[in-house]
């Protein structure tokens, strides 16, 4: 049966809810937090290992989720992943142990959220569009700041009625009951369903011969393996990007909050920004994600860096101006800028290696990401501890941004593969 669309923008559906509950069922391990230690009485750094944790397992499974979706497809590799998340959310209120909450918070849904969040999704999103592809990611990546603004608040109160082990539950269920069907209409790729990507026709003998995308012929010709990728400057100059891209990302989330109220905002002021940076995040990633599609990749990998860069620039400045005017400078270059990475991670990969070993070097680079996404944090943090001030730290913060987008650069996707808004400049 045909439908009056294209297949595509169901994919599409399914990827933006996935991602509404998959990642913010794992985020919400910071509202669990506080409850859990009140309960239980334990060391703060023993209880947020768990969380942490989760980063180690993530980085461990990405190349072997890679490749179970070279081999099986997206709904084998999304089922596991609602199977490992629910699993651990509902088994999470069993704790009595920190090890408990290492076990479930940690393993469970730290592998379950690779599969379901943005590694998982840009797995096979990108095959579905060629001419919007950006933008079809950007819309299905904003589900991530519609769920952490509606479900969030969501959890909060149930967790005030009814404590943390009732909302954890619920969350469980919401994953297994809503996710486990809807993935079911999952596909790898429109040819597997006889349709070409982005819903265009077959061609035929009287059609117009298409124009390839194809910049680079030799490059785009290779039957491009992980080990082939391995022996590239280009393989290392992503992963570099994507090491410093998820560096700066998750800097800035894991310490502003703090920052803020250590420079003398009020707990509300800091609470607003967190949330007004995913709210923002929503249409910049469609919006940047749309315009990746007419000027290239690069050029918006590293508007989004400045817009991190931008971030750290106000946040050392707010130390010594503590103004909401840099407050709101700061949420917009983060949300409205910087969340534009997220509309073209898996657009970027693809366009240089794509093929049938694709998702096993995506899952490899993002072994090297969430490395980034772990040293963030942390080596903020250590430097805060050690000088007694995050200013270095957000020094190195804007430094890293800087070269994040050069290694975009040096990569060049552009180079091989042309967006559509760039296809007038391929010779004919």
């Amino acid at each position: 049966m045909r439908l009056p669309f294209f297949y595509g923008w169901i994919i599409i559906a399914v990827t933006f809810v996935t991602m509404a509950i998959g990642v913010n069922a794992r985020t919400a391990f910071s509202l669990f937090f506080p409850p859990i230690i009140d309960e239980f009485g334990w060391e703060r750094g023993v209880t947020a290992g768990a969380f942490s944790f989760g980063f180690v397992v993530s980085a461990g499974v990405s190349p072997l989720i890679g490749r179970l979706m070279d081999r099986l497809g997206p709904r084998s590799v999304m089922e596991l992943g609602v199977a490992l998340m629910a699993g651990g959310l509902l088994l999470a209120p069993l704790t009595t142990r920190p090890w408990h909450l290492y076990v479930t918070i940690g393993v469970l849904v730290g592998a379950g959220s690779i599969c379901l969040g943005y590694s998982g999704q840009s797995l096979f999103l990108p095959n579905w569009f060629n001419r919007r592809r950006g933008l079809a990611i950007g819309l299905a990546f904003a589900g991530v700041g519609v769920g952490s603004v509606t479900l969030l608040p969501w959890v909060q109160l149930m967790i005030e009625q009814t404590g943390w082990r009732t909302a954890c539950t619920a969350m469980g269920l919401l994953v297994l009951f809503v996710l486990a069907p809807i993935n079911l209409l999952l596909r790898k790729r429109p040819e597997d369903i006889g349709l070409r990507p982005d819903g265009d026709a077959a061609p035929s003998a009287s059609s117009a011969k298409p124009v390839s995308n194809v910049v680079d012929p030799d490059w785009a010709g290779i039957d491009w393996t992980l080990k082939r990728a391995l022996a590239t400057s280009r393989f290392w100059w992503l992963a570099t990007g994507y090491f410093g891209g998820l560096y700066i990302w998750y800097a800035v989330q894991v310490h502003q909050t703090k920052y803020l109220l250590d420079i003398g905002f009020s707990p509300s002021v800091a609470v607003w920004a967190l949330g007004a940076v995913s709210l923002l995040g929503i249409p910049g990633q469609i919006l940047l994600g749309h315009v990746s599609d007419r000027v290239g990749r690069e050029w918006i990998w590293s508007a989004s860096c400045a817009g991190f860069a931008i971030c750290f620039a106000a946040l050392i400045a707010l130390a010594h101006y503590p103004t909401l005017t840099l407050v709101y400078v700061m949420v917009l270059a983060q949300g409205a800028l910087g969340y534009g990475l997220t509309s073209i991670m898996g657009a970027v990969v693809v366009e240089i290696f794509q093929g049938k070993h694709y998702g096993s070097i995506f899952g490899t680079i993002m072994v090297v990401a969430l490395a980034g996404g772990a040293a963030g944090p942390l080596v903020t943090g250590v430097l805060r501890d050690l000088s007694g001030s995050y200013e270095l730290a957000f020094l190195i913060g804007i430094g890293v941004s800087g070269f994040s987008a050069l290694a975009i650069w040096l990569a060049s996707p552009g180079k091989i593969r042309a967006v559509a808004g760039r296809l007038h400049r391929i010779p004919t």
